[in-house]
């Protein structure tokens, strides 16, 4: 599958939803990881990104105006040792704490299915990296209604060993606006990855629908000795 312009895969729809990122800097340093939202409703568009730990959460920018939190409030990045997890949804939790208990990615998620969201059942998307012993790997993972039949859960995991450096993979909800949703159909995305975090932040920021982004959590980790550096942006200040 060609790499493609993440500029360009992000400016060319309206909704992409939300979306993950994973792949490897041109230098071949760091892993980078993004994750952003965006809604069409006020609820969904009531939040920010906070820290929490080593990972984020999602929370309501004006407490008085939240609604129905149960699909909307959850933390997307949490980390489990050497792994790091990234999720549209609180099966972070389900991941990290099966995977805690020696379950694989997979197997932790065969417990989910996507969000009982009707019509859209919106996808559930996952991903997760595995550092050790200087380099990663990681898989992605998405959960999707059988073409809007809720009675059946399409289950997709696709795992990258020995990643290439500038190349990432990006895997978003929805492949554009519409009522219901359409959801995101096949592989993830082959994309460019830059070496600098700020450069990559705002090439995604600003690349996002103006009226739906909501917020946006990338991360750079050092594979040399593991740190990492993160930036958060939210609309609501």
């Amino acid at each position: 599958m060609e790499q493609k312009s993440l500029a360009q895969e992000l400016s060319s729809t309206s909704y992409p939803g939300r979306g993950i990122v994973i792949g490897k800097t041109p230098d071949g340093k760091h892993a980078a990881i993004a994750y952003f939202i965006m809604g069409r409703s006020a609820n969904s568009r009531n939040r920010v990104f906070v820290t929490d730990g080593d990972g984020i959460r999602t929370e309501a920018f004006d407490a008085s105006k939240l609604e129905d939190p149960s699909l909307i409030i959850y933390a997307p990045v949490r980390v489990l040792g050497n792994k790091t997890i990234v999720t549209n949804g609180d099966q972070t939790d389900t991941i990290y704490e099966r995977m805690d208990k020696q379950y694989t990615f997979e197997q932790s998620l065969r417990e989910r299915e996507f969000e009982p969201d009707a019509p859209n059942y919106t996808p559930r998307i996952s991903g997760i990296l595995h550092f050790e012993n200087g380099g990663f790997n990681y898989a992605m993972s998405i959960l999707k209604s059988n073409n809007g039949n809720p009675a059946s859960c399409n289950r997709f995991t696709f795992a990258y060993s020995s990643p290439v450096n500038g190349e990432g993979h990006f895997i978003h909800t929805y492949m554009g606006d519409g009522n219901p949703l359409p959801s995101f159909e096949g592989e993830p995305t082959p994309v460019d990855i830059p070496n600098d975090m700020e450069e990559f932040a705002k090439l995604i920021w600003n690349n996002l629908n103006e009226e739906n982004k909501v917020s946006l959590f990338v991360r750079y980790v050092n594979l040399e000795n593991g740190t990492f550096e993160t930036k958060i942006i939210n609309k609501n200040q």
